[in-house]
């Protein structure tokens, strides 16, 4: 584990917000020099703490903003298809995340389509293709309430 100070948390709060400003511009609002900084996020990247730096695209401008959390219970909890189903899983685009879960279902994806019609093209020639599949149960979002890939600490 490595050891984060208040000055790295702020510092990571405004990556959050923001990747793009200058390391100037981060120093400023810290009140640390651009040199310290900069050693500060190349230290949290160094390590890992930072893994990527990524745009984020609004779904509504792209035509993605039909929202399907779908769970999948596989016929058998066994470790070949449990690999098998990750493997091809992470092969479809319109699944933005997957997560092995606990309780009824055994993953919970996040899919993201144009449409109804979309979405049950998807789920007809792609994710029920994927061998082991005893079931699926399919919840359409009506809101985004909160949306946020910024972790808190």
């Amino acid at each position: 584990m490595i050891k984060i100070d208040a000055k790295d948390r702020e510092l990571l709060a405004l990556l959050q917000e923001d990747s793009k400003w200058t390391t100037k511009e981060y120093a400023n609002r810290l009140g640390l020099s651009t040199t310290a900084v900069y050693e500060r996020i190349k230290r949290l990247e160094k390590t890992a703490v930072i893994t990527r730096y990524v745009a984020l695209v609004d779904k509504n401008k792209v035509n993605k903003a039909f929202m399907v959390l779908c769970h999948v219970k596989l016929i058998q909890h066994i470790k070949d298809y449990v690999l098998q189903f990750e493997r091809e899983v992470v092969q479809l685009e319109e699944v933005s995340e997957c997560h092995h879960i606990s309780g009824d279902y055994d993953y919970i994806l996040k899919v993201n389509v144009s449409d109804m019609e979309t979405y049950r093209e998807f789920m007809v020639t792609k994710l029920t293709a994927i061998k082991n599949i005893g079931s699926t149960q399919s919840s359409f979002v009506i809101n985004e309430v909160k949306y946020s890939t910024a972790v808190h600490f």
